[in-house]
């Protein structure tokens, strides 16, 4: 008996955005054992005073819809609007400073090489 073919998934990422009353959302669009790929659309969810990512997996995200503000904790400040991407090494302690009550973007998280 062969092995089923897996028919490809397929989607739009602009179509069933939620509500803006939903809150902040965080959709995995696809997935495996080194990447995930998923849709956040954010609703002017900056994070907390204080909070800071420092994620284990490096991090290449786009901002598709909106414009948005990220702030490193070595001072640097990085404006984004509409089609900027930026590649976030593991353990870059960064946070969402500001964010349009729009935005939609893509992050693609991946193991980071430990060689």
């Amino acid at each position: 008996m062969t092995d089923p073919i897996a028919r490809p998934a397929q989607g739009n990422l602009f179509a069933s955005l939620p509500a803006a009353s939903d809150g902040e959302r965080f959709e995995t669009l696809f997935a495996n054992a080194v990447c995930c790929v998923e849709r956040i659309v954010s609703f002017g969810h900056a994070s907390p005073p204080g909070f800071w990512y420092e994620q284990g997996e490096d991090e290449w995200v786009v901002l598709l819809v909106g414009c948005a503000v990220l702030a490193f904790a070595d001072g640097h400040v990085l404006a984004l609007r509409a089609g900027d991407w930026v590649s976030l090494p593991a353990r870059c302690r960064h946070r969402v400073e500001s964010v349009s009550q729009d935005a939609v973007w893509l992050a693609v998280h991946c193991r980071a090489d430990n060689a």
